[in-house]
């Protein structure tokens, strides 16, 4: 992959999932899944990796670290570690991404009076002064610095142009123009970039980027109009996730250059038949669901109910479609799998799907789908990716579900019995009686795991088609009554019950290895049943 540079045409795509985008609420990621996004965020094309902020704790430190040693390949993206503009941050930065082949370190300060008056306490001399220093001492480590001016849309933009020129002359080799609070209009944006890229000392040395909140709704917006008025680079995240009303999103902004070239002129690297595969996995590791009507990627985006549209469809899909769904990953196809399918067959569809698994994982997957074309009729696309997802790409387990047995009707009490495999390799069993199917599951594996969690959410979706649709299940838990971090998790399969148990178990294991779960036996003897009644 080539190292970002100034090219006419050429927008540089720089994917901030992993650290704007985790700071959504209840989007808590593990090291594990970060390195899976990380991978995958690779695969689809992206130049940069903003893979967090090493200074916000030693966990967020090794996981970048980790992504710079086994993503930062000389062939693949640039790794970004965000730092504030001081030494310990920019030391921390530094130190996680220096494996990589590519390293670059982000660092920010703040430039509106609101943000200098009352959160900085700085004045305009010291936020000079502190920018060229901090920009200097980073590029002393680091051959590729960005600097961002923090809420820089509500800066004065003369004292702009003075602070980007100090950066320029310190070293900075990107210059992002971020709409920290989701404030500016599209025609204000592309006006303030034109002005800063005319006016900044020595602009034309550098890459200008832009980077959009979505407040008042406007993120992609603003963004192809600071592309437009000259801006280089992109900063994204999948699915849009972000603080508050989120972040500009990756597959609009891509499909909107791919889509209007004879608008835009401006190409990028990425496989858009990747975004769909890019924008499920970071649903199901953050927990957040991408909304039906979500542009590109939500399950409604390619979906027509109205008479005349269907009408105009079954005579030519571009009466209503701008985009066929093959173009950013979404299959309409039917596997023509089943029971009858063999290994070899089943390994060549993964492989046109994306997915490349070792011997041993190609072996536990086909057993999987020879479960599933047992139960079903048909198997889709989105049947295997659901079950490779759900099989390989879930949190580390530290429970992990051996079987489920559920009574429930009316009249009756609904029972559940669950069997789990702790962290001490032994089997526990216990039984639950619950308002329903799915209370009375989670009571009982609540009983086993004995780990003080509040279910906040719980959502079911069918992810094919049918009767015997593959069912899945997202859920957020929350520490306890009065925590504030969340957890999700999500489960597939064709019984709802048991995706149900999978998800919850999912998040669970997340908030375990979380808070440091120590490998010890659940109470009581392994092979005892015990009933809980409901609780009042």
């Amino acid at each position: 992959m080539d190292e970002p540079g100034v090219q006419p045409d050429r927008v540089w795509i720089f994917d901030t999932t992993l650290r704007d985008g985790e700071q959504s609420p209840g989007a808590s990621l593990t090291s594990a899944e970060k390195i899976d996004i990380a991978r995958q965020l690779a695969r689809l094309g992206v130049d940069i990796i903003e893979a967090g902020f090493p200074a916000a704790s030693p966990d967020d430190l090794e996981g970048v670290r980790r992504i710079a040693r086994e993503v930062g390949t000389p062939d693949g993206p640039v790794i970004c570690g965000l730092a504030r503009a001081t030494k310990s941050d920019i030391d921390k930065a530094w130190e996680a991404i220096r494996d990589a082949a590519k390293p670059r370190i982000h660092t920010f300060l703040a430039t509106s009076d609101i943000h200098m008056q009352h959160k900085l306490r700085m004045t305009r001399e010291q936020v000079i002064e502190r920018v060229g220093e901090m920009v200097g001492y980073a590029r002393s480590l680091c051959a590729d610095v960005e600097f961002s001016p923090e809420d820089a849309c509500r800066s004065d933009p003369d004292f702009l142009v003075e602070v980007l020129s100090v950066a320029v002359e310190a070293g900075a080799t990107t210059l992002n123009i971020p709409d920290t609070v989701g404030y500016i209009t599209p025609a204000e944006y592309a006006a303030l970039m034109r002005k800063l890229i005319a006016e900044t000392r020595a602009g034309d040395r550098v890459i200008w980027s832009v980077h959009c909140h979505d407040d008042l709704g406007m993120a992609t917006a603003n963004t192809l109009a600071g592309l437009q008025a000259g801006a280089r680079q992109a900063e994204v995240t999948i699915n849009g996730i972000g603080e508050r009303a989120g972040n500009t999103s990756l597959e609009e902004v891509v499909m909107a250059l791919h889509t209007r070239p004879q608008v835009y002129g401006l190409t990028t690297r990425i496989d858009t038949t990747q975004l769909t595969r890019t924008s499920r996995m970071v649903s199901n590791y953050t927990g957040i669901l991408v909304q039906p009507n979500k542009a590109i990627v939500g399950a409604n985006a390619f979906s027509h109910e109205a008479g005349i549209h269907q009408d105009g469809m079954l005579k030519h899909h571009a009466t209503y479609e701008i985009m066929t769904p093959e173009t950013v990953g979404l299959s309409q196809s039917s596997l023509v799998l089943g029971k009858h399918s063999g290994r070899h067959a089943f390994r060549v569809r993964l492989a046109e799907l994306g997915y490349e698994l070792t011997d041993a994982e190609l072996n536990q997957a086909f057993e999987r789908f020879k479960e599933l074309a047992d139960k079903k009729k048909t198997v889709t696309d989105a049947d295997i990716e659901a079950l490779i997802s759900d099989e390989f790409y879930g949190p580390e387990e530290i429970f992990t579900l051996q079987g489920i047995q559920v009574a429930c009707g009316q009249p009756g009490m609904p029972t559940a019995t669950i069997k789990l495999r702790g962290p001490d390799g032994r089997e526990h069993i216990r039984a639950a009686i619950g308002t329903g199917p799915v209370d009375a599951t989670y009571q009982a594996i609540d009983a086993i795991v004995a780990a003080p969690a509040t279910l906040v959410e719980y959502r079911v979706s069918a992810i094919t088609e049918g009767i015997d649709a593959l069912g899945e299940v997202t859920v957020r838990i929350r520490r306890d009554e009065n925590g504030k971090r969340t957890f999700g998790g999500h489960g597939a399969d064709t019984d709802i019950i048991v995706a149900s148990a999978k998800a919850y178990l999912a998040a669970l294991n997340k908030m375990l290895a979380y808070t440091g779960y120590q490998d010890r036996a659940p109470e009581g003897d392994a092979a005892t049943v015990e009933v809980k009644a409901p609780v009042a």
